[in-house]
This record gives structure tokens, C-alpha cells and sequence, in this order.
């Protein structure tokens, strides 16, 4: 019995294995064997698992075409996609040379350029991603497909440079013999009812199916009606049922693992969704104690990428769901706006700019800041409290309001937030003052001079030399080493940087 997730195992290799969507398959093969005389980009759009991304992939395969694909994980700036998918689609290989050699051959050296999800180019790190896949479209010298669930959620010159093609649901009936085939492949015996009420329960979803078929068989040879009941999915738990049953009402930790697995996303989606709505709902030690769990969920997740072993899958959804399930210390009432998806979050601008100054501070990558940094700053500076340590956190990293309000969940135009800004800014002030050294010595020169001058009585000005001597020689008896700041250097020196303990 193989642990490999089913649904990549059993993905269709060739376009006769599409299942359930005859006439936009033909449809679709008709426009590949036809694309020279047209050289038409083509959208193929329908609901989720139907079928759209694998009958790109048969596609390549049958024609013997290389893929270049880009899906909405990655960053679709502008640059990337003409770097890549760009490049590709103007006739070169993913290494960058040219096929010269097989361009008289039409189909030999030919690319299919795949943009999955482009209804989804919305995050803020796609700096003109819409603008670059439109002009990708128009001057593309190879085929070029994109992939949708949402049509009318594209943009409309990305809609009008492509063909359509629609992948409608696929029916029960359709999904049953793909189940059959996957269970005899297997080494699975199986009641006809069993797959009939897997199809039925995921009725229009070929991949959903796929997946509670494996979740019901759960590594045994045989499966029953029985198996089922208790492992097949309930489609009704969408995912704001989820996010209330963990983190505001399930009495235990097993009811919300159980709708968990009763709710239709994947376990990172899940994972998504509770990352960015925790603190909404939690706050001090239940939010520190549910990002503990959310860190080891990503470590799982991981692990599944990395080794390809999907049964790790169990973990995360362990951690996301009873684990941050586990983290409040009692249920809570009440009605609480969610937003909505994260990965269409009107926040992802501030946080993007929260998590590259953290980033750049510590000297680490944006991943690591936005999963490891800052899910602990949230923690320790929930609400503005304690005050002092969100002062020096802000100082620290150069917040504005907007910054402090994400971090700390605070309202931006509340006079807390406002003044926590100011102090904080007032503090950088005075550390660059006090690490400048003689930087602005010679300006405070020229204003005693030019206010001697102006006095004309050859007096001293007592507010200069005073000036002076703070930025100079004060301190000296502080702590010996003349930086006056009340910390030795070991060298007698200051070293001219400030740290995070200078803000507090």
C-alpha cells in the first residue's frame, strides 16, 4: 500500500483518461493540433477538481510538449512571469537557448506555457502580474494555457485574448469507474456502494472523491459502506464552520479534529485560514500556546512536500485543528467577520511591508519572518500590552501605525497605537543623537559662531557648548568608556549602533 497522495499517483497521463468532460477535452485537443494556424491562448475554467490542470498536463504528454507552469504559490510579479513563463513562451528552453535545431519541426521543441489559478492574481507581491499575463498573451509565440475556476474573476483584457473552454462538474456516474480502477490498482477490495456513496457525497469533485477514497480506505485492503460513514467527508462544514468550531466553540479537542476532517479543504489551506484568523478570536497565552501548534503544523507540512509522504497530512491537521482547539482555556460565544481568504486578504499589503522590515532587521528571509518572527511579536504585543515592550518593538523596526495596528491588533487611528508611534519615534530620534558621535558637531559649530556673531559682545553661548558637550564628552564618568550611554564597549568606543535594548 503506497503513501503517496492518490490524487498526483493517479493524475490522467494522456487526454483519453480525462474523465466526465468529453466535449471540452476534444475541444481542447482540437485547439493544440489547430494552434499554428490560430496561435490562440486558451482559458480552461470550472469548478475546483474537475479536471482542468491535469487535462493540461495530458495534453503536453500526448503532443510530447516541455511545460512551464506557474501556479498561484508563486510569486507572479511582473518580472517573474517574464522571466519565465515569458521566456518560454517566446521560443526558448527553460535554460534559455533557443530550439533552432527543431524549428522546422513543428510540434518537436514546442512549449506549453501553463498559469494556474489566473482568477487569482491578487496577492500584493504580484506587482503588475495582470498587466504582464495579458501582454503575455498577445505576443506569446507558443501555446499558452491558463487555468480557472472562477472565470469573471479574471481580468477582462486576459478574457478577451483567450479562447474559452468550460470544464463542467463531473458526475457521480462518471466518478464511480475512476474509483474502481484506483481501488484495483491498489489491491483494494471494495463494495460497489461504498464507491457509489463516495461519488454521490462528492458529486461534481473527481479529486475530492479521489482523496476520501484514500482517507476511507486509511492504508486497509479492504473497504466497506461502513468505512464510509466514518472517513468520507461531509461537503456541508464550509470553512467558517471550521474556523468557529476551533477556535470559539468545540467543547474538546476531538470534535474539532473531526470537523476538521469533515470540512472540504486540504490540510495547508486549513493551516492558511487558521494563521490568519488566530488572533481575531485569541490573545495572550491561548495565542501564543495556538502559534506553537501553527509552527509545528508547517513543520509537518514540510516534511509532507519534502518527502512526498502525505500521510504527515494527519499531523497538521492534528496540530491545526485540535491543537489550537486545545490552546483556549474555554469556549467562547458571539459572532466574530472573519474576512475574507488569506491569500486574498485586504492585509497582505501591511503585512508584507510588517514582514520585510523584520526581515531585513534580522537578517533572515521573508518565509521565516512572516511563520517564525512574527507570529511571536503578535503574541507579546497583543492589544498594545505590555506598552513598553510594543514602544520598543516599534522603534525597532521603524513601524508606522498602519504597522502596529497588524502586529498588535489594535485599531490604527486609536490614540494608543498614535502614541506608541510617537514615542517610539521620538526614542529613534534620541538614540541617533546619542550614537552619532561628532556627526553633528561641526553644524553645532557653526551655530555658536554664527551666534556670537549675531551678539556681537564676544560672549560665549552657553546653549551651544552645552550642545557640545552632550554629543562629545558627557558620560565619562558614567560608565569609562565615553559613549555616555551608560555601557562599557570593551574597546572604549562606541560602536555607533543602536539595539533592541536601546528601546526599552
Amino acid at each position: 500500500m503506497t503513501s503517496t497522495d492518490w490524487t498526483e499517483k493517479y493524475r490522467p497521463t494522456t487526454l483519453s483518461e480525462v474523465r466526465g468532460n468529453d466535449k471540452a477535452r476534444d475541444e481542447f485537443e482540437e485547439w493544440a493540433d489547430t494552434w499554428d494556424d490560430h496561435r490562440e491562448p486558451v482559458v480552461l475554467h470550472g469548478s475546483p477538481g474537475v479536471g482542468k490542470t491535469s487535462a493540461a498536463h495530458a495534453l503536453a504528454a500526448d503532443k510530447g510538449w516541455e511545460t512551464v507552469e506557474l501556479n498561484a504559490s508563486d510569486q507572479r510579479t511582473a518580472d517573474v512571469i517574464e522571466r519565465f513563463a515569458g521566456r518560454a513562451a517566446m521560443n526558448t528552453t527553460l535554460a534559455g537557448a533557443a530550439d533552432a535545431g527543431t524549428r522546422g519541426r513543428r510540434d518537436r521543441g514546442r512549449q506549453l506555457v501553463i498559469l494556474d489559478e489566473a482568477d487569482n492574481i491578487h496577492y500584493q507581491q504580484d506587482y503588475g502580474g495582470k498587466q504582464a499575463v495579458t501582454k503575455l498573451l498577445k505576443e506569446a509565440n507558443q501555446p499558452v494555457v491558463l487555468i480557472a475556476n472562477a472565470y469573471y474573476d479574471m481580468s477582462r483584457g486576459m478574457r478577451n485574448a483567450c479562447r474559452e473552454i468550460e470544464f463542467t462538474d463531473v458526475s457521480a456516474r462518471s466518478i464511480v469507474p475512476a474509483l474502481r480502477h484506483i481501488c484495483r490498482q491498489e489491491g483494494v477490495e471494495f463494495e460497489e456502494a461504498a464507491l457509489e456513496a463516495i461519488a454521490e457525497t462528492n458529486d461534481g469533485d473527481l479529486r475530492s472523491a479521489v482523496r476520501d477514497l484514500q482517507s476511507s480506505v486509511g492504508g486497509k485492503s479492504s473497504l466497506t459502506v461502513d468505512d464510509v460513514t466514518t472517513g468520507g467527508r461531509d461537503r456541508t462544514v464550509n470553512i467558517f464552520g471550521f474556523l468557529d468550531s476551533v477556535l470559539k466553540e468545540s467543547e474538546s479537542a476531538q470534535e474539532a479534529l473531526r470537523t476538521a476532517y469533515d470540512t472540504d479543504e486540504t490540510p495547508d489551506d486549513l493551516t492558511s485560514w487558521v494563521e490568519d484568523k488566530v488572533s481575531m478570536v485569541y490573545e495572550g497565552e491561548e495565542l501564543a500556546r495556538a502559534y506553537d501548534h501553527l509552527a509545528s503544523a508547517d513543520r509537518w507540512l514540510g516534511r509532507t512536500y519534502a518527502t512526498q509522504n502525505y500521510r504527515y497530512w494527519r499531523y497538521v491537521t492534528d496540530n491545526v485543528s485540535a491543537g489550537v482547539a486545545a490552546s483556549r482555556d474555554q469556549t467562547q460565544g458571539g459572532w466574530t467577520r472573519y474576512g475574507g481568504a488569506p491569500w486574498r486578504s485586504t492585509k497582505d499589503a501591511t503585512r508584507d511591508a510588517v514582514t520585510s522590515r523584520i526581515a531585513e532587521s534580522s537578517g533572515v528571509s521573508i518565509a521565516t519572518a512572516r511563520r517564525e518572527i512574527l507570529p511571536f511579536l503578535q503574541a507579546m504585543t497583543h492589544h498594545c500590552k505590555p506598552r513598553d515592550l510594543t514602544v520598543a518593538m516599534t522603534g525597532w523596526y521603524d513601524f508606522d501605525e498602519s504597522h502596529v495596528s497588524y502586529v498588535t491588533g489594535s485599531g490604527e487611528s486609536t490614540n494608543k497605537v498614535e502614541s506608541i508611534v510617537e514615542d517610539a519615534r521620538a526614542r529613534r530620534e534620541e538614540l541617533v543623537e546619542a550614537h552619532a558621535g561628532d556627526a553633528f558637531a561641526a553644524d553645532a559649530r557653526d551655530a555658536h559662531g554664527e551666534d556670537e556673531e549675531s551678539a556681537g559682545n564676544g560672549e560665549e553661548d552657553e546653549t551651544a557648548e552645552t550642545t557640545l558637550d552632550e554629543l562629545g564628552d558627557t558620560g565619562d564618568e558614567s560608565d569609562g568608556d565615553g559613549d555616555g550611554d551608560g555601557t562599557a564597549d570593551g574597546d572604549g568606543r562606541d560602536d555607533g549602533q543602536s539595539g533592541l535594548f536601546d528601546f526599552t
